[in-house]
Parts: structure tokens; C-alpha cells; sequence
């Protein structure tokens, strides 16, 4: 495996003379945040397979005591410590330059606007946890206010609205795509002259799909993630290492 330093500054390049540049990040840009991926060695899904059926609709509602657990390991996420890291801040570099069409992600802790990222450029595909909605009337409200509640003894909490199942407003597994959301991220994917996929395994579609498009597009395909991708063999530059590091080189050539 080559060294990333080996092609950041060409990298580089093509960001700072690009019309326009699009991102998709995954999981891995906010590891360094204290967010654990996923699928990677240490990843939530790897160590505790169950934790995946927590995301799935189908177990999700037809399970009360998955959704006991659910409430509690809401309470215990690391994202409500999170803080932005340096990747987070070096997207908000290349944004200042004006020529960032858009970021679209796959991960739903908010921490690309909490960085400074203006929101109109960030497309949430699967939502943001900061917020709960009904799954009967689709009502919405801060998340802090649902996890007060079941701080005061409320284990499985129900809608106040109209008294259904409350999850939080991200999209599980079994679930619908917005059909508008998807629709952005692919118009970014297929309008940029680069497209820099940071932290991602694209094993998940259809964002993964966004990548090949990129190309197909004639955009310049950038993959930096510390494990290989099913597109690597696609993209004009593949660069394995930490998206923090690699980011802030990015930003500062």
C-alpha cells in the first residue's frame, strides 16, 4: 500500500483548481471524534452484531425490549460528547475557497455543521439523530427533550402527539431514502469536476453508487480511507490514511 503524502499534493491541486468539488463522507471522518465506524476492526456493528438489529425497522418496532436498549445506548453515545476534529475543519477550509458544491453524508451526528459547514451545503442521507420523530404522525422534536424523559423513567417513550413508537429522525435499515435527498446528492455527484469520498467503506447504497457516478460524470474520483473500497480500481487517487491528516494536507496545498 502506498503512502498517502505520495499523491496529496496532486490531490490537492485538483481541489484548489476544480470548478467545483463534491464530498461524501462516511463513518470514518468522525472516528477521530470519538465516534466509532461501523464495519471497521473496532467498528459497533463488528463487536456487537445486535447492535446493527437496533437500526432495522423491523426489529425496531416489533421488539419493546430493543427498543428499551435502544433508548439507553442513546443516552451513552459518544456523539453527545463529540466534538468536530480537524477533517470536519478542513471541509470548512475548502468550503471558504467557494468552490464546494456540496457534502453529502452518510453520517447523521451533525458534526459537519457543528464544525462550520454552512447547513444549505450538507446533504444528510440517512438524517440526523439530534432530532426524534413519531413513526405514526411523523411529529419531530429535539432529541435532548426525549432522552430527558427517559433519564426520568420513561424506557420506551411514546409520541406525545398521538401516542406512537418514537425512534430518532434517522434512517434505519428497512426504511425509505428520501427520494429528494437522494435525488441532491446525486446532482452533486454527477455536476463536480472532483469528487472526495473520505472515510467511507461504499458498501452502502445508494450512496456508494454516488462514486462511480462521480466518475462516469468525468469528475476526478479521490477515495481516502484507511481500509480498500470497492472502488478503488475506479478512482484517479486513492489515498490510505488517517481523513483528518489527509484532509488538512488537502486543504492546505
Amino acid at each position: 500500500m502506498s503512502d498517502w503524502r505520495d499523491g496529496v499534493s496532486e490531490v490537492a491541486g485538483w481541489v484548489r483548481d476544480a470548478a467545483a468539488v463534491g464530498v461524501l463522507t462516511g463513518a470514518g471522518i468522525s472516528t477521530d471524534s470519538g465516534i466509532p465506524d461501523f464495519r471497521g476492526p473496532q467498528g459497533v456493528w463488528t463487536k456487537n452484531p445486535e447492535a446493527e438489529k437496533m437500526a432495522t425497522i423491523q426489529f425496531y418496532m416489533g421488539d419493546p425490549e430493543l427498543r428499551r436498549r435502544s433508548w439507553r445506548n442513546r443516552i451513552e453515545s459518544p456523539v453527545w460528547q463529540a466534538s468536530p476534529n480537524d477533517g470536519h475543519r478542513a471541509l470548512v477550509d475548502i468550503e471558504r475557497r467557494g468552490n464546494l458544491a456540496g457534502i453529502i453524508t452518510q453520517n447523521v451526528d451533525g458534526l459537519h455543521q457543528a464544525a462550520g459547514s454552512d447547513p444549505a451545503l450538507v446533504v444528510e442521507v440517512h438524517g440526523n439523530m439530534q432530532a426524534t420523530r413519531c413513526t405514526r404522525c411523523r411529529d419531530q422534536r429535539p432529541m435532548d427533550e426525549t432522552l430527558d424523559r427517559v433519564r426520568a423513567g420513561e424506557d420506551d417513550p411514546p409520541c406525545l402527539v398521538c401516542g406512537g413508537i418514537l425512534k430518532s429522525a434517522t434512517i434505519s435499515f428497512g426504511e425509505n431514502l428520501d427520494p429528494d435527498v437522494i435525488e441532491r446528492a446525486q446532482m452533486i455527484a454527477g455536476s463536480v469536476n472532483v469528487f472526495l469520498v473520505v472515510g467511507s467503506s461504499l458498501s452502502v447504497y445508494p450512496a456508494a453508487g454516488l462514486a462511480p457516478l462521480a466518475s462516469r460524470s468525468g469528475a476526478r474520483l479521490v477515495i481516502i480511507n484507511l481500509e480498500p473500497t470497492t472502488y478503488d480500481d475506479m478512482a484517479d487517487a486513492v489515498l490510505p490514511g488517517n481523513t483528518s491528516e489527509v484532509l488538512q494536507a488537502i486543504a492546505a496545498g
